[in-house]
């Protein structure tokens, strides 16, 4: 039996193997990073340092602490175990998830298989008989015997390698790793965003519990405050305008009640999809405001730090740098493609002999220089550069909106002080009144329609109160979401 590779094969593929090595030029741009924002602050004016403060719950003041790093798990800073959990469920069954994690294997699979399409040569078997008649006086030769039909077997492995010459391969890959990284940007998005939004409506959820049960408690010292004004009325002790305008403070306390309890239902319902669980099965008690801690530090990163800490500008980024790698995609496909092809085989008349020898060899170089497309190939260049160029300015207004969300979040979080320290005054005021009164009553000197009316101003002002708490605390959530969230810190045992 003769060896199974012929010398001249085996240098065919010597010359593969040494063209691989070659050291392709890559056509096209060398993507460089886009500057980072060069603005010294985040607002206009005078950027807040601290915040004023306030008596109870959430209303101490927060100082904005340039030097402090985000945790991973940013949300903690609450002090909640109940929020903690619920974003912890959220991060390990909500389906987003699921997608974005699917997402990115299916990139880095893309890459891989490109990776082994273009980086090694091709090589096949293949395996055939036919049978088959010659017709030698169709050939020209009348005087030859007539041969009857015969099967003739063949095997034969076939090798090709396209040589990167101008970086075409170079630059694919280039962008199939650049869309690795888009898809690994959009997944800590993702992560980012469905934790902010398990934190805004906990938050949410737990200020319309609040807000339902105060306005429920008013509504029944209203409907008190009226039975006793339709009694005056029918003595002559009040006037009927002013059983009027009651009745309308109780009709409109009573057009509240259902708005608040179908905006609780949807905030349940919302909170139940990001949990990966149906509405129906929206059953988690509200959180309690005045158990969540108020941050005292926050951080506070340069913006020339933000984009490389926000997911999405890293996302955009990454769409940049493939935009870049399809410039030089095109670019390449305007050069020639060397490709070099070698084949071994064998052809025999019996299936058993096609071991004995290797009778068929081939080495082929093919060289392909485009002439002629009608236009086609620099259109495509041209339409590269485009998509090059709205990358770029799709980066650009990402890093814009970036710094108007931590901007937006430093404005209300300065206003949401203030606002928390007047009704919170409004409420000290109020429950003050309310002492006074009764003590009057208790003393006859005011009637029980008047210890109602300052009940109710108390409750109202600590609703009015609740309310601004919870914008405070969601706002808080805001800025630390906004900031990126301290994804960088995040190690293995973290990820669901």
């Amino acid at each position: 039996m003769k060896p199974i590779m012929s010398y001249p094969f085996r240098k065919s593929l010597s010359c593969l193997g040494m063209a691989g090595l070659l050291a392709a030029c890559a056509a096209g741009p060398d993507f460089q990073a886009p500057p980072a924002p060069v603005v010294p602050q985040y607002t206009a004016g005078v950027q807040p340092l601290a915040t004023v403060s306030s008596a109870g719950a959430g209303g101490g003041a927060q100082h904005f602490d340039p030097g402090m790093d985000i945790p991973a798990q940013w949300w903690t800073l609450f002090h909640s175990p109940q929020l903690d959990a619920l974003v912890r469920e959220a991060l390990a069954n909500s389906p987003s998830i699921v997608q974005a994690k699917a997402a990115l294997r299916q990139a880095s699979e893309n890459l891989g298989g490109q990776i082994g399409a273009t980086r090694y040569p091709q090589v096949d078997l293949q395996v055939g008989g036919v049978r088959q008649q010659i017709d030698t006086a169709a050939l020209g030769i009348p005087n030859v015997p007539q041969a009857g039909p015969f099967t003739l077997y063949n095997a034969s492995l076939d090798v090709s390698y396209t040589v990167d010459v101008f970086g075409a391969d170079t630059r694919m890959l280039e962008g199939l790793q650049a869309q690795v990284d888009n898809q690994a940007a959009e997944l800590q998005a993702a992560r980012l965003t469905l934790a902010g939004n398990v934190v805004t409506a906990a938050i949410r959820h737990a200020s319309l519990h609040a807000q339902i049960a105060s306005t429920g408690q008013m509504l029944q010292l209203q409907r008190q405050q009226l039975g006793i004004m339709e009694q005056r009325l029918a003595a002559g002790g009040v006037a009927e305008r002013d059983l009027k305008n009651q009745r309308t403070l109780v009709a409109q306390s009573e057009a509240a009640l259902p708005a608040l309890l179908q905006q609780q239902a949807q905030t349940s319902h919302q909170l139940a999809v990001y949990l990966g669980k149906a509405p129906a099965q929206a059953d988690m008690p509200p959180l309690d405001l005045d158990s969540l801690t108020l941050p005292d530090r926050l951080p506070l990163s340069l913006p020339s730090a933000l984009a490389r800490q926000r997911p999405d500008i890293r996302a955009a980024e990454a769409t940049l740098h493939q935009a870049s790698a399809q410039v030089g995609v095109a670019s390449a496909n305007l050069y020639p493609q060397l490709t070099l092809s070698g084949s071994v085989g064998t052809e025999q008349g019996r299936i058993a002999d096609l071991a004995d020898s290797l009778n068929v060899w081939n080495i082929g170089l093919n060289l392909m220089q485009p002439l002629f497309h009608g236009g086609e190939l620099r259109a495509k260049k041209r339409a590269a550069v485009a998509a090059y160029d709205a990358a770029a300015a799709s980066y650009q207004q990402t890093v814009l909106q970036a710094l108007q969300q931590v901007a937006d979040s430093l404005r209300a979080l300065e206003n949401d002080a203030k606002v928390l320290q007047a009704r919170a005054q409004a409420a000290e005021n109020a429950q003050g009144s309310l002492a006074i009164t009764s003590r009057q009553y208790q003393a006859g000197g005011v009637s029980h329609l008047s210890l109602l009316d300052a009940q109710r101003q108390g409750l109202q002002t600590a609703l009015d109160r609740t309310v601004a708490q919870a914008a405070r605390y969601a706002d808080t959530a805001a800025l630390l979401q906004a900031l990126g969230g301290g994804w960088w810190n995040t190690v293995a045992s973290d990820q669901p």
